[in-house]
């Protein structure tokens, strides 16, 4: 799994794949790079509470020459950190989504 050298134990692009089938995303390069950047993320930091904030700024400096934030929700709409999160086969991070609301922040 060379394109994922961040990956978690067990994952694999099978799973991206499924997963994107279900919330009817279209993977193309540019949301492999999200999964394959949020992978890298969560493996730089020794620590389990991530705070949404650095990942969004994280994320918003990563992509910042295509549009940022903005470039990312056109292509994961329901949220870049949580579809992306879930496509990179990683757990949420705390606050990230209201379950009682259904709402992604």
């Amino acid at each position: 799994m060379s394109n994922f050298p961040n990956a978690p134990a067990g994952w694999t692009p099978e799973d991206a794949k499924e997963i994107a089938e279900q919330q009817g995303i279209m993977l193309n390069q540019d949301i492999w790079e999200v999964v394959s950047s949020l992978q890298s993320y969560f493996s730089s930091y020794d620590k389990n509470d991530h705070n949404r904030r650095e990942i969004t700024d994280a994320l918003e400096e990563k992509f910042h020459s295509k549009g940022g934030m903005k470039f990312l929700y056109k292509l994961l709409p329901e949220g870049p950190i949580s579809q992306g999160c879930a496509l990179a086969g990683i757990k949420n991070p705390a606050g990230n989504v209201d379950a009682s609301f259904g709402s992604v922040v």
